[in-house]
This record gives C-alpha cells, sequence and structure tokens, in this order.
C-alpha cells in the first residue's frame, strides 16, 4: 500500500515538535484531528509509531525508522525550495533551438557565445538544418524561421527583416570585370538556388531575370543552401544573391549592382503556448530581439 504523503508530513512535524499539542500548533490544526490522522497513518503501516505518556510522547522503533526518512525528506524539499528561491529570477536548464544550416552556423554561432556569458546557467543544444522540423512534436523547444510559421498555435515573435544582394568574390571580378548594370548580368557566371532547396529560398532567384525580358537564364551552378553558395562565391565561381549576414561574415565577397533589391525574408523566433512562462526562452527571445537588428544583420 502507498504511503500518504501528506500523512507522513504531518507525522515529521509531531515526531519533531515531541507532542500533539505543539504539533497541531506549528500545523494550524486541531489536536484531535491531528491525532486522527496519525492513528491513521498507524493503521495503514500496521505499526505503533509513538509511545504516548503523561509527558508527552517517545517514538518507538518502528516510529525512529519512519523518524529519519522523514526528517531526511523534509531536508530535501526544503534545499530544493531554497534552490528554486535563488534561481527563480535567474534563468537555467535546457533549451533546444533549431533553425537553418546557414544561419546557425554563422552569424547565430558565433552570437551565441555572448548569450553564453549573459546566461552561464542556461545549456544550448542547436539544431542545424534546412527541413523545418515540428516543435508541437518537441522535436524542438524553438526556432529562428525565415518566413512566417503555418502552425497557428505557435507562438511568433518577429525579429529582423533579412535582405539579400548580388555579390561576387573579388578575384571572379577582377579576371571577369565587375557588372554596371543588371543587364550586363548575361555575361556572367550565375550561382542559383536549385530545385532542392526548401520553397522559401527559391525565390532569391530573381537574378536570374533582372535586366532580362527573354526566358531565365540558366544558371552555372545550383546550389540548395545558402552556405554552401557563400563557398562557391568565395572561390571565384560567379555571381550570387546573398543574404547580408552571410557577406558580412565573409571578407572575400563584394556587393554588386546595389541599386538591385533583392529578396527579403521576415524571420521570427517561435515556440509552443506551453512556453509562454519559461523564463530562459524569454532570456533567448530578447536577447535575438537586441541582437538581430539590420545593423547586426551587415546592413550598416
Amino acid at each position: 500500500m502507498p504511503f500518504d504523503w501528506d500523512k507522513l508530513r504531518l507525522f515529521q512535524v509531531v515526531a519533531s515538535a515531541g507532542s500533539f499539542t505543539e504539533g497541531a500548533r506549528r500545523l494550524h490544526l486541531s489536536q484531535p484531528a491531528l491525532s486522527r490522522q496519525i492513528i491513521a497513518l498507524e493503521e495503514a503501516l500496521g505499526a505503533k509509531l509513538f509511545h504516548r505518556h503523561a509527558r508527552g510522547l517517545a517514538l518507538t522503533n518502528e516510529g525512529e525508522q519512519l523518524y529519519r526518512t522523514t526528517d531526511g525528506m523534509a531536508d530535501e524539499i526544503e534545499r530544493t525550495r531554497m534552490a528554486i528561491e535563488s534561481t527563480r529570477n535567474r534563468p537555467t536548464g535546457e533549451i533546444r533551438l533549431t533553425t537553418t544550416v546557414s544561419f546557425g552556423s554563422t552569424w547565430l554561432s558565433r552570437n551565441l557565445a555572448a548569450f553564453a556569458q549573459l546566461y552561464p546557467d542556461i545549456r544550448v543544444s542547436l539544431n542545424l538544418r534546412d527541413e523545418e522540423i515540428d516543435l508541437a512534436r518537441h522535436e524542438a523547444d524553438c526556432a529562428i524561421r525565415f518566413h512566417k510559421p503555418h502552425q497557428a498555435d505557435l507562438i511568433q515573435r518577429p525579429l529582423v527583416a533579412i535582405r539579400h544582394h548580388l555579390c561576387a568574390s573579388h578575384a571572379y571580378l577582377a579576371q571577369h570585370g565587375e557588372p554596371q548594370r543588371p543587364q550586363d548580368l548575361a555575361g556572367h557566371r550565375l550561382i542559383a538556388y536549385g530545385p532542392e532547396a526548401p520553397a522559401y529560398l527559391k525565390s532569391i532567384n530573381w537574378a536570374l531575370d533582372l535586366g532580362h525580358d527573354g526566358p531565365s537564364r540558366e544558371p552555372a551552378l545550383a546550389i540548395n543552401n545558402s552556405f554552401g553558395v557563400l563557398q562557391a562565391v568565395e572561390a571565384g565561381a560567379g555571381i550570387a544573391a546573398l543574404p547580408s549576414y552571410l557577406i558580412a561574415f565573409s571578407d572575400k565577397v563584394k556587393r554588386i549592382l546595389p541599386q538591385s533589391h533583392g529578396a527579403v525574408f521576415q524571420t521570427y523566433f517561435v515556440y509552443p503556448s506551453e512556453l509562454k512562462g519559461s523564463v530562459r526562452v524569454a532570456a533567448l527571445r530578447d536577447f535575438l530581439v537586441a541582437r538581430m537588428t539590420p545593423a547586426g544583420m551587415g546592413e550598416a
């Protein structure tokens, strides 16, 4: 038969007090009500816990065994209460965060170092993939998304709008010349996002039609990941549209045709409604809001 935790708590107080009178005072109960609870506990255990005499109570052998256990429980509970009290306003615990490979492996990973300094008791587990994982199924706690989330039950905090710009490596421009007009792109190698790229990335391929009225230009190279596109551009493979945070990340590329504005992605910090009151999630959200500004994304 399982123990009744409420009765064990009452027993611990009475044993500590040494009398039903003092125990009832500490518990704000009447003495008869307290006595009935202890008798019920003794019946459930099949053992007497107290010797009752005129000067108060004395523990039986069984009572001493139970008191050692319940007193240890009370101490552990008090230590836990004090630990909770001391960390009430200090975020602790783990956050499982997911976002895209390119953003997570560059801007985010670098900035999480500052987050770790601000919140040393929070452990961040970063899951990078271009395919979205389901927060509702608890595959992660929160996410940074590059489009408005489809799930209506997620809390959505808008972050910064990330812009894309045409760019090329210094070595490529030295060899092939820098285009001065959108029409000049016809004589250059273009890098595009391939058919395997997530649907929201394909709008970045606007450069294939820029300054051109006919069918879309054929790219010289197609890659399904922004970070892969950056590597190709840095290596001199051609011209591509890259997000501002990746261009700022590299000292090997240069923006070209600055008057031509490309795709813009509104970013969001999203998490399930059951984490609405999480102090650690709120800490990460506020950190991202403060850091993910146009200047912070390389738009200065």
